[in-house]
C-alpha cells in the first residue's frame, strides 16, 4: 500500500533528503521545507521504501501537494 506525504503548509522546498529506493524509517527527515524563515522537517510517519519524490530544492508547493510517496509493504 502506498502512502502520499503532504505538505501541510505552503512554502519552498529547502531541501530533499530521500531519493527513490531510499529504505526509511518512523521519523525519518524526508522533505525540509521553509515557511516564514523557518525551516520545518517532513518526517516519515512509518517506514517504508520512496516510490516517488514530486518536489525539488527551490519549489514552491502549496498546502496538500503531495511531495513524497511511500510503499509501506
Amino acid at each position: 500500500m502506498n502512502r502520499e506525504i503532504k505538505a501541510q503548509f505552503p512554502g519552498t522546498v529547502w531541501k530533499v533528503e530521500v531519493s527513490p529506493g531510499d529504505e526509511i524509517e518512523r521519523d525519518d527527515d524526508l522533505v525540509i521545507l521553509e515557511c516564514m524563515k523557518m525551516e520545518i522537517p517532513l518526517v516519515a510517519d512509518g517506514g517504508g521504501r520512496v516510490i516517488e519524490v514530486r518536489c525539488a530544492e527551490g519549489d514552491v508547493v502549496e498546502e496538500g501537494q503531495v511531495l513524497v510517496v511511500i510503499d509501506e509493504a
